[in-house]
């Protein structure tokens, strides 16, 4: 399973899920544009990727609340390419609470403005890029909080609506670019397993039997099964049972 041909943008790069996806990617052999908060935390993803031996990296500042800085990031990204083959919409900030009360104004902008508006603003200021490509795929990482009716119990109200909002607009980009070849495809999963550091023998030894918890590798697996379907084939949506509710 070779990615070589490919060039992906990962926002939210410089951690957690989206740290993961950057190492996948480039393990592949995909030239990999990796986005975060600040450079500095992009940086650092791509000076591991680096030391493995993966010389396709680059490594740019994106502040999702910020649309000046998603078109910087845009920009710069279209200095280093023509095209780009996959975007994946990995970057938005949780947040919990027990109730609405529980968070400041700040805190419900900062989730509305990431998960929602950058979404949007990513996808919009790089899809020229994408339509360029032979093979263009957005995904985006939903969570189950932006299935209708799913009830989280420490997902505060603004993160439903942060998630809700990219369900919406994925939705909405799948009938408006299929008939361009573009394929949206989302990603709604449960509380899952992204404890391990992908870099540690712990990583491959991660526990994926049927009574475990989704792990960060099955999420990786579906992307990149995803994007490595001919064309005909349009898987618009991944959903998964949950094992259980804490966070997603």
């Amino acid at each position: 399973m070779k990615l070589t041909d490919r060039r992906v943008v990962i926002t939210g790069a410089g951690r957690d899920f989206g740290r993961a996806l950057a190492h996948h990617f480039a393990g592949l052999g995909a030239e990999v544009f990796l986005a975060a908060r600040t450079v500095e935390a992009a940086e650092r993803t791509r000076a591991e990727i680096l030391e493995r031996g993966h010389h396709q990296v680059h490594a740019f500042a994106c502040d999702l609340t910020d649309p000046p800085s998603i078109r910087a990031f845009a920009h710069a990204v279209g200095e280093r390419t023509d095209h780009i083959d996959v975007l994946v919409n990995n970057g938005a900030r949780w947040l919990e609470g027990p109730d609405l009360l529980s968070a400041s104004d700040e805190d419900v902008v900062d989730t509305l403005a990431s998960g929602g508006t950058g979404t949007v603003l990513v996808t919009k200021n790089l899809l020229p890029l994408l339509l360029a490509s032979e093979r263009p795929d957005v995904v985006t990482m939903v969570s189950v909080c932006g299935v209708p009716g799913f009830q989280h119990p420490s997902a505060h109200e603004a993160y439903y609506a942060a998630k809700h909002a990219q369900r919406g607009f994925a939705e909405a980009l799948s009938r408006r670019l299929r008939p361009q070849g573009v394929r949206v495809i989302s990603l709604f999963p449960p509380d899952f397993d992204s404890s391990r550091d992908p870099l540690s023998p712990e990583w491959d030894a991660t526990p994926r039997a049927a009574q475990d918890p989704l792990a960060a590798q099955s999420l990786l697996d579906c992307i990149t099964f995803a994007i490595q379907q001919p064309r005909d084939c349009y898987i618009n949506a991944f959903h998964f049972e949950s094992m259980s509710r804490s966070r997603s």
